[in-house]
């Protein structure tokens, strides 16, 4: 069963830091580019930070910086290490991978086609 699962999510105060995981589960995570996205309550959700196949690395201006994505191929899984926090960093976080011939990556929703069940991350003030 091809599947991502993400964790990691939880309760940070602002300034804080959080690191979150995506396992993949029927497929090798290293042969896809992938993004995370984030949805803000009330808000659509937005693409933060992708992998390509071709190692390129991508984000969004509201998170360069402060966020950075990372592949540990050994372990088939993906992060986002997050910091310095803001509430405005707050929603629920998705990773997703994009088809398999797509070497690039990029931080629209619409080129993704598999997706997580999303995580919950909440920054208080």
């Amino acid at each position: 069963q091809v599947q991502l699962v993400e964790s990691g999510g939880g309760l940070v105060q602002s300034g804080g830091s959080l690191r979150l995981s995506c396992i993949a589960s029927g497929f090798t995570l290293y042969d896809y580019s992938i993004g995370w996205f984030r949805q803000a309550p009330g808000k659509e959700r937005e693409g933060l930070s992708c992998l390509g196949r071709d190692n390129r690395e991508r984000y969004a201006d509201s998170v360069k910086g402060r966020f950075t994505i990372s592949r540990d191929s050994a372990k088939n899984m993906v992060y986002l290490q997050m910091n310095s926090l803001t509430p405005e960093d707050t929603g629920v976080y998705y990773c997703a991978t994009r088809r398999r011939e797509l070497t690039a990556c990029g931080l629209q929703n619409y080129q993704y086609n598999n997706w997580g069940q999303g995580t919950q991350v909440t920054v208080s003030s």
